[in-house]
């Protein structure tokens, strides 16, 4: 496939952290790919939920089956924009390795246990978490710690970063993933933007998310039809779905109005950015960077996305079952870090020896909250919840 002028060339990649020979039949980018998918982060977001946690229910969304879908929509839209479809789908299998157990509300707590413990604490990112663990974390190869991915891979990857986390990691890294954050206004305006296969990887995370969770929600019985009829993104599609299918009932008709009103999001995203690329005709990936973003919705999509999330906040994620799990699990975390903490001989030695007072996601060493942040953040739900009954002695979900 030709790869168009403004798209993410592996041949003029900005390369490594840690130089390595070029491989004889694959490209760097198929390489990250290739790391991230045999990587140990990797193979958890199996057993790390999305809304639903692990205990809930098999069929709901895991980080992993997450991950797989943003990856597919992200290649099909590359291909007709003529992106590299590499870069897409390693930015997209990757976004979510610095996940914590039990989806945001691990997260939240987690940066809660950081800040009490130490005022000046970064917190808890879950981007900036997925960029330590390819960057630090992972433990495969002899001659570095991380994957040691390319530059264009981690970019996509550090999806979001404060300012103040990017000053750190700028000072190590001149010039690197960080510094687009350090251009923009710290209310967030202005600055460079990612190459246009991370905004794709973005894009189409939002997308998946938004649809898999009205396909989970109706599943566990927390949403219903009638609900989503007043969602106008989804009601069209369903109103379509049964003029071509007029018997169609139950789980069908669902799964239908799902397929078509992603459809719709995915030739939106085409034609919206197709237009936008031939106003600003961009010459080159430096010229992406310099743009305001490039890959979009048209601005009527734009609004019923908004408009959708809005609907899933309000009905889904602040739904009362779901508060009521999402505060047990930040009990959890909350414990674990605690107990980790007052008694660290708690973990296995490997991650005790790695107490050195560096805080830096390029060295193997931390201080010892950042380790412990790390050792949970690392961990599936099932663990997790074993780990915090071992602790604790008290079943606080079934595994």
């Amino acid at each position: 496939m030709t790869l168009a002028v403004y798209a993410c060339d592996p041949a003029r990649s900005r390369g490594r952290r840690i130089p390595e020979p070029v491989a004889p039949t694959r490209s760097e980018f198929q390489r990250d790919r290739d790391r991230i998918v045999h990587s140990t982060a990797f193979r958890r977001l199996v057993y790390k939920t999305q809304v639903f946690l692990n205990h809930e229910g098999d069929l709901f969304r895991t980080r992993l089956t997450h991950s797989l879908e943003v990856a597919q929509l992200g290649r099909s839209i590359a291909r007709t924009l003529q992106l590299n479809e590499d870069l897409v789908e390693a930015i997209a299998l990757a976004h979510d390795l610095g996940h914590t157990p039990f989806g945001h509300a691990g997260q939240d707590a987690l940066n809660g246990c950081l800040q009490t413990h130490h005022p000046d604490s970064a917190g808890f990112e879950h981007n900036l978490q997925s960029l330590r663990v390819v960057d630090a974390l992972e433990e495969r190869y002899p001659a570095y710690n991380g994957l040691n991915l390319t530059f264009e891979t981690r970019e996509g990857i550090l999806k979001h970063c404060s300012r103040r986390n990017a000053r750190h990691i700028e000072a190590r890294e001149p010039g690197g993933v960080a510094s687009r954050f350090l251009s923009a206004t710290p209310e967030g305006s202005g600055g460079q933007q990612p190459s246009l296969e991370a905004q794709l990887a973005n894009l189409a995370d939002e997308i998946a998310y938004n649809a898999h969770d009205i396909d989970d929600g109706v599943r566990s019985g927390l949403l219903d039809m009638a609900q989503l009829e007043g969602v106008a993104l989804f009601s069209q599609y369903r109103r379509e779905t049964i003029v071509a299918y007029p018997a169609l009932q139950g789980r069908r008709l669902l799964f239908e109005t799902i397929r078509r009103m992603l459809s719709a999001q995915v030739y939106d995203v085409i034609a919206a950015t197709q237009q936008a690329l031939h106003d600003a005709t961009p010459p080159d990936v430096q010229a992406v960077r310099q743009h305001s973003p490039l890959v979009c919705f048209s601005a009527e999509m734009a609004l019923q996305s908004a408009a959708l999330k809005r609907f899933l906040l309000q009905n889904l994620y602040r739904h009362p079952q779901v508060v009521q799990t999402t505060q047990a699990a930040r009990q959890v975390v909350r414990d674990l870090f605690e107990a980790y903490m007052s008694d660290p001989a708690q973990m296995p030695q490997a991650h005790i020896d790695r107490f050195d007072g560096i805080d830096t996601p390029h060295a193997a060493g931390a201080k010892p909250e950042r380790v412990v942040a790390d050792y949970i953040a690392g961990m599936t739900d099932r663990f997790a919840a074993k780990e915090h009954e071992r602790l604790k002695g008290r079943v606080v979900f079934p595994v």
